[in-house]
């Protein structure tokens, strides 16, 4: 079924988007930063867009990815943001990094809400915890949710700095026992299938390109087939789930459902479509795909 999602997520807003920016608020503070799908006009002004920001990247001129952050009196470089869903209490760790991000990607709150009640399914169903695996894990937002459920989660990311803030977030929301993997997510799959490894989740957030722990270099369209077909060995065969995020510009959920069916089959049921924010000015702006399966 194709669907568009956007969660509920009480901590966040879009307030407002345009001329390739959007305006945010996360719990306190409002953040001003770059939006390359935000090709349209902004509803408020540019004076009232100043007024409202807290904090505001600057794109450095000689770099397409990097920046640096202005901050009004009082902003500081770190706060919280709290995200609720059925027994689920999360809170996570924001800070203001030279990439424009801020320690969490808040429409992904759809696939957390998907995950949870697919976690705590399982472990009824089972009467045991269910196996999860979360590559390209980041900051930890879909590991917690897994987590909060009940489940045994693996998380995999390649850049120490970020699995400690993701450890950070797990404390903060009272959670314990993740198991902490600072690898190539694909050298980590790899390995898995040869020792013959099995899960009943598994998450995919890959970047359009980065590098591993040891310098690996990651080019999605080149690795996403290899990456899909070793998950296709892990992931358990009967009432498992899969959930793939795609961020690069261009790439389709129609291209991802396809990938997946290729490398999984035909699952029982699925999902594909558009993570996406309405603003105030009732502009949506759609921040990523998403196709998610349960076999």
């Amino acid at each position: 079924m194709q669907e568009q999602l956007t969660p509920d997520f009480g901590d966040y807003e879009l307030i407002d988007t345009g001329n390739f920016e959007k305006l945010e608020r996360f719990g306190d503070y409002v953040t001003r930063r770059p939006e390359p799908q935000a090709i349209w006009r902004p509803t408020l002004p540019e004076a009232e867009w100043r007024r409202r920001a807290d904090a505001s990247f600057l794109r450095d001129v000689r770099s397409e990815e990097r920046g640096e952050w202005r901050l009004r009196p009082g902003m500081p470089s770190r706060w919280s943001v709290a995200y609720a869903y059925g027994a689920m209490r999360l809170r996570m760790r924001l800070g203001l990094t030279s990439f424009k991000h801020v320690g969490i990607f808040p429409e992904q709150a759809a696939n957390w809400n998907f995950i949870y009640d697919r976690c705590t399914a399982l472990k009824t169903a089972c009467g045991e915890a269910p196996r999860v695996l979360n590559l390209f894990a980041y900051t930890g937002g879909a590991t917690l949710a897994a987590r909060a459920a009940g489940a045994e989660v693996t998380h995999v990311d390649s850049v120490k700095q970020v699995v400690t803030w993701a450890r950070e977030n797990m404390e903060s929301s009272g959670l314990e026992g993740v198991r902490w993997i600072v690898e190539d997510a694909l050298k980590f799959v790899q390995r898995e299938v040869r020792r013959g490894n099995r899960y009943q989740g598994i998450i995919l957030d890959p970047p359009a390109y980065g590098r591993g722990a040891n310098g690996e270099k990651w080019i999605l369209e080149e690795h996403i087939g290899e990456m899909l077909d070793c998950c296709a060995r892990l992931l358990e065969p009967h009432g498992a789930f899969l959930v793939l995020n795609l961020y690069s510009m261009g790439l389709s959920s129609t291209l991802a459902r396809t990938a997946c069916r290729q490398a999984f089959g035909t699952p029982e049921s699925e999902q594909w479509g558009e993570l996406c924010f309405t603003d105030r000015g009732d502009k949506q702006l759609p921040l990523g795909t998403y196709y998610r399966f349960i076999r």
